[in-house]
């Protein structure tokens, strides 16, 4: 079992995205964003592998645990592994004739995207901690994303006995369009990476998010 509050986590649930960075570096940007309220961290970066990715894992790991939160890999078990993540967050390929939790063990947290109800069923039985369904409103970020309207997240949360979390072009301006879908919280890209001041982005998101979910 994990050390970690996984449901309380997903309230804010930070992913990476090293496109809109400008000057800055990722460590200094995800750093604003943990200071000022996101309560999860996903190292997402696609154009990244071997030395490069894990050295930016393992600065990410620190970081996170200077705030005290939980910091996922995406799909690379063997980087989450050899920084010494958290956990690992995987799609419906990874899981295909691999056991995953086998791999990470009983106490890193594994995070499964689903995106039905029978997905979802069969991530909670590969042994996730939490699902992340979406894409929620539409997507820039994954080409083959299909929306999910909030009556099927609904429904995905009623299936599942552990936490959900929505994912796919969430802002502060729809945000309150997942008011009563059972979510644990909200993953975001750009509605933090790409603003221009991600801290305070962070901050009011997290407040909407307290507000919407959880009144």
């Amino acid at each position: 079992m994990t050390s970690f509050d996984v449901k309380k986590a997903l309230l804010l649930y930070a992913v990476t995205d090293r496109a809109w960075l400008g000057e800055r570096t990722l460590a200094a940007v995800c750093e604003d964003v943990l200071k000022n309220g996101a309560t999860f961290l996903q190292l997402r970066e696609k154009e990244l592998h071997g030395e490069a990715l894990l050295a930016e894992a393992r600065e990410l790991k620190a970081l996170a645990g200077r705030y005290g939160v939980p910091f996922v890999v995406d799909d690379d078990v063997e980087a989450a592994l050899a920084c010494g993540a958290d956990g690992v967050h995987v799609g419906q390929s990874d899981i295909r004739g691999r056991d995953i939790r086998a791999l990470i063990g009983p106490d890193k947290i594994l995070g499964i995207s689903a995106n039905t109800v029978e997905k979802a069923v069969a991530a909670q039985a590969a042994g996730a901690d939490y699902i992340g369904v979406g894409a929620v409103f539409g997507t820039s970020t994954k080409k083959d994303a299909q929306n999910i309207t909030v009556p099927q997240l609904r429904a995905i949360c009623d299936a599942v006995d552990i936490p959900v979390v929505a994912i796919g072009g969430i802002r502060a301006d729809n945000l309150p369009r997942l008011a009563g879908s059972g979510i644990d919280g909200v993953a975001v890209v750009s509605a933090l990476f790409a603003q221009s001041d991600p801290g305070a982005a962070a901050a009011w998101l997290r407040r909407l998010t307290q507000e919407v979910l959880y009144g």
